[in-house]
């Protein structure tokens, strides 16, 4: 009796020692497989943020605020740089509520450049406050293009806050905004120098070609022609690159576009001239300037670009593209 409850007693314990065995091997390979998986996990991770980080710190990340100024850059810059632009295409560069990506990538970036000339800074100031708010520096982190340009005030006032900002409508201007963007990539990222300056060099050849090309065209054309017609007061620096007057519905960001006494002062001068055509910009409503052409007989030839380049793919879609359609359209409908 004895010896048969020993014998049941060792088997017994041999299963259960065999049972923990197994349990033990079961528990180790379950802790293998999620070492394992949360290694492959942890690695692919790594590999991931590794690689935005390699992206986002091996180029200078750069803010612009607008698209001309976007385009111009991209053709100095290329691929070398990490680009954002502020106001969408197609969108007013004077009036603009900054979104949270903005605010985002203003505050992180290395370089930011602006139009300056009370563009941005005038009105409700966005500009002025995305800057402060992401504790931005004049002229250490953000810079003006239109440093050096020769400044046109509004009709009749030369008083600061009154500047006409449409400075890029002259393509000599452009070629200055070109420079100074070059100048500031340089100084923040100089490692690229030779590429910068090698960009800058054939894109403003390029730009002061269209630009002769462009004032032979209007030398051609008869003085008593020679008036651009636009809703808005915006070719002002046009004008005297190009030695055609202009005249318009109302100046620069009025709160009252297109009223009766405007459309009636304009319809008068029309009626004074020998002016074949009327010209409307892409950014503004053309029911004022309809009204102007109906009432002075004088057709509608074109709309014509000024505080944003067209869609990709669109004519106009560059700042030398939007520049050479305006000075084809322009010179075209005056020659008529």
């Amino acid at each position: 009796m004895n010896n048969t409850w020993k014998t049941s007693k060792q088997s017994t314990f041999s299963f259960l020692l065999k049972l923990v065995a197994m349990l033990s091997l079961v528990m180790m390979l379950g802790a293998c497989g999620n070492s394992a998986s949360t290694s492959k996990t942890d690695d692919t991770k790594q590999t991931t943020e590794k690689a935005e980080n390699m992206d986002s710190e091996g180029k200078l990340k750069v803010v612009v605020t607008n698209s001309i100024l976007a385009d111009i850059t991209k053709n100095i810059a290329g691929d070398l740089i990490d680009l954002h632009s502020i106001v969408p295409i197609g969108q007013d560069p004077h009036e603009y509520e900054p979104l949270p990506e903005d605010v985002q990538k203003t505050t992180r970036a290395d370089l930011i450049i602006y139009n300056g000339i009370n563009l941005e800074t005038g009105g409700n100031a966005w500009f002025t406050k995305l800057v402060k708010n992401a504790n931005k520096e004049e002229n250490k982190d953000y810079f003006a293009a239109s440093d050096g340009v020769e400044i046109i005030h509004l009709e009749g006032k030369g008083e600061e806050g009154k500047e006409d900002p449409h400075a890029w409508l002259n393509l000599e201007n452009g070629i200055i905004y070109a420079q100074n963007i070059a100048k500031q990539l340089i100084a923040k990222d100089p490692e690229n120098k030779d590429a910068y300056e090698k960009n800058l060099k054939a894109y403003t050849e390029k730009l002061d070609e269209l630009d002769k090309e462009a004032k032979e065209k209007f030398n051609n054309i008869p003085d008593s022609k020679k008036l651009i017609v636009t809703s808005e007061g915006c070719f002002k620096y046009f004008s005297k690159a190009y030695g055609v007057p202009s005249a318009y519905i109302w100046e620069i960001n009025t709160e009252e576009e297109g009223t009766p006494d405007q459309i009636k002062d304009l319809v008068r001068k029309l009626r004074e001239s020998e002016v074949p055509a009327l010209f409307v910009e892409s950014s503004v409503d053309d029911r004022p300037m309809k009204t102007v052409s109906k009432d002075a007989g004088v057709p509608i030839f074109a709309k014509i670009f000024t505080d944003s380049v067209a869609n990709p793919g669109e004519e106009g879609d560059s700042y030398y593209a939007m520049m050479k359609w305006n000075l084809d359209k322009i010179s075209e409908g005056l020659a008529q």
